[in-house]
């Protein structure tokens, strides 16, 4: 078949009128059987490589993809276009997923995405040995290498599947983001010398990029909110915590931006409301962390603006792609304080890979029985995220087994854990954030800058960056801003919610968040310094929230939750609060043993095992209305305990206030 007849069926099947020319020379290389490794900027059309190479051969092909997001809107898409595609990911539950395999092992589909890490599904393992495979795509290739900037655990068993094909089977591994460095780790891992490279030009001639110096939290704020009054067309905001973006929207809603926020904390309903209402032009902006945007196709985006310095420039080149998928002109914006900025990305590179120590530690315990992972991470004290790194790298070690109960176990003979590649990626880690900041500080022009750190040996300047322009951005927030910014954290009061697959439920409210500066200051000052009762700021600000959230809502009963550390800080807080309502309060809520600072504890098993039954109570409260007050909400477990044991003694309304919700709230 040659590219004439080729684009006769790309018009049939697809509606497309012609390939551009490394997309056809990737597909002559698929249907040769040959294996291809392309990297190609955002918006380039990599989708529609495999997806018609998919349909020119016998049976299903197979993508494996991280991106729950990408498999449901192309999974419509090819639906739309008459094509038999289905996807297999953790929003299925189990009698969708069983229908979609089944359909799968009778070869009723062309397209079969799934999420890499459900190769471990018993389910999918009997399936995948039934199928009739037509080709094999890793999408986001560069979560194969350790050096990349989303490495991914479960992206070794793809490469484990692929060492296991036949010479001339058709793989494609295709990314928007790799070095020399990861290209060349990929190329090693799928066989480099059955591999073609299809390395595309990482320019986007399309971006306007700038650097914005902001003197403080608030200057960010103030100059967020210009910029987004002042851009034309639909934009992203991205920011480096799930607090963060509900911080910001609000603050553009408080200031009548049509704005919304989107984390991976919100249920998926939520998320896919949102991403439907940006694809149509529903908001303004949208204010995320980097959940969003990998996979979903928006061409209309008009800006990007980070608020937060990311840890890489790859992971800041990824996001800004999102921007000008349609060719049109694009504003890309970094808003950067020197003094503040840098903490949260080094905590992040820092705490992102477990210690050598961690990996020893599980060994050990291992050597002694063997566990499942919940087991695993309520032993070791670590959230889920670092159990499975550690367990994967020491699976590829051949230094534990997997057994059919998914059970983990040392394996007799196992050769010592090599840890020589932990210090040399933090290094590498570490050195990707001082590339950032070069780009921060850099006065060249700055795409230049960002295609010769991805591999793009190249002197062309852009002509529309800030540098080539000579153009210094600088934020200050003036004095009618800073009174702004005090009247919508006086008014913006943060919900506390459980999250839940299904939906969000209310808890109650808190007066502020934790990272607000005078009031963080303040509870840390009261708490762990000796300062004495919580100042009268803020019991103000925990009425003001109490008032907005629940109006005239009636309260039989005020109880206070015992605590750990902070001696009688709530409860004389409480007793302020009460009176000041005109409620009765009670110290009926005890507990009934000791337990031990939530902080202590990485993951939410530790947190709820740790409050478990832990409270009591000493009143009658069936029937009644009763508002609980704490000073700090984190996991939101102690709040969830409290709540269970009101509840099974009958309580008829069950509300929350509280001073303070932190980071780890979300």
């Amino acid at each position: 078949m040659d590219r004439e007849q080729a684009e006769v069926k790309l018009q049939k099947w697809f509606k497309l009128p012609a390939f551009y020319d490394e997309q056809w020379r990737a597909i002559e290389r698929l249907l040769e059987g040959e294996r291809v490794l392309m990297i190609q900027r955002t918006g380039f059309g990599k989708s529609l490589v495999y997806q018609f190479a998919a349909m020119e051969r016998e049976g299903v092909t197979v993508i494996f993809s991280p991106l729950i997001a990408l498999m449901r809107d192309q999974v419509k898409k090819l639906q739309d276009l008459g094509i038999a595609a289905a996807y297999v990911n953790s929003t299925l539950d189990p009698v969708e997923k069983d229908i979609v395999l089944k359909k799968a092992r009778l070869g009723e589909y062309k397209m079969l995405y799934i999420a890499p890490e459900r190769q471990d599904d018993g389910a999918w393992q009997k399936t995948v040995s039934r199928l009739r495979l037509g080709m094999v795509v890793v999408d986001e290739a560069h979560c194969i290498s350790s050096w990349g900037h989303d490495f991914r655990p479960s992206y070794r068993r793809i490469v484990n599947l692929v060492k296991r094909l036949d010479v001339d089977f058709p793989v494609l591994a295709c990314t928007a983001t790799a070095t020399i460095r990861v290209q060349e780790d990929i190329r090693s891992q799928l066989d480099n010398s059955k591999l073609t490279l299809i390395r595309g030009d990482l320019s986007r001639p399309n971006f306007s990029l700038a650097v914005v110096k902001a003197d403080s939290q608030e200057a960010k704020m103030a100059h967020l909110l210009q910029l987004v009054q002042q851009l034309e067309g639909t934009g992203i905001v991205y920011c480096g915590t799930q607090v963060e973006t509900e911080i910001y929207a609000k603050w553009l809603e408080f200031n009548g931006v049509n704005a919304t926020y989107y984390n991976a904390g919100l249920d998926d309903l939520t998320r896919q409301s949102v991403e439907e209402g940006l694809k149509n032009n529903a908001f303004k902006c949208v204010v995320a962390t980097n959940a969003l945007g990998m996979g979903i196709d928006m061409p209309h985006i008009r800006f990007i603006i980070h608020t937060q310095v990311p840890t890489s420039p790859l992971h800041y080149y990824q996001e800004i792609g999102r921007a000008g998928r349609d060719g049109r002109e694009s504003k890309i914006y970094l808003l950067y304080n020197p003094d503040e900025d840098d903490a949260l990305p080094l905590s992040f590179i820092k705490g992102g890979r477990p210690s050598a120590a961690q990996y020893h530690k599980m060994i050990a315990l291992l050597k002694r029985q063997t566990l499942g992972e919940q087991d695993i991470v309520r032993q070791m004290n670590l959230n889920s995220t670092k159990a499975r790194v550690i367990l994967n790298d020491l699976l590829d070690q051949g230094i534990l087994t997997r057994n059919e109960w998914k059970r983990y176990e040392y394996r007799y003979g196992a050769p010592e854990l090599d840890s020589t590649g932990f210090d040399q990626l933090r290094k590498a880690k570490l050195d990707d954030f001082e590339h950032i900041k070069a780009y921060i500080a850099t006065t060249d022009c700055r795409m230049n800058h960002l295609r010769n750190y991805l591999g793009d040996e190249t002197e062309q300047v852009c002509g529309k960056c800030d540098n080539d322009l000579g153009i210094a951005h600088n934020a200050t927030a003036t004095e009618s801003r800073l009174e702004q910014i005090e009247a919508f954290r006086e008014t913006h009061f943060p919900l506390l919610q459980m999250i839940t697959p299904t939906g969000a439920y209310p808890l109650g409210v808190a007066a502020s968040y934790l990272s607000v500066s005078n009031v963080g200051a303040a509870i840390h000052r009261s708490k762990y310094e000796g300062a004495g009762e919580y100042p009268i700021f803020l019991l103000r600000l925990a009425l003001k929230a109490f008032r907005s959230h629940y109006g005239n809502q009636e309260f039989d009963l005020v109880l206070h939750v015992p605590t750990t550390v902070s001696g009688d800080l709530v409860k004389d807080f409480a007793y302020k609060f009460a009176r000041t309502i005109g409620v009765p309060i009670s110290d009926g809520l005890i507990k009934n043993r000791e337990t031990q600072v939530q902080k202590a504890f990485e993951s939410y098993i530790g947190k709820g095992e740790n409050v478990a039954d832990a409270f009591g109570l000493r009143d009658d409260v069936k029937g009644l209305k009763v508002l609980v007050i704490d000073d700090v909400y984190d996991s939101g477990q102690t709040i969830k305990a409290v709540r269970q044991v009101l509840k099974d003694k009958g309580a008829a309304v069950i509300a929350v206030v509280v001073i303070a919700r932190s980071i780890g709230g979300r």
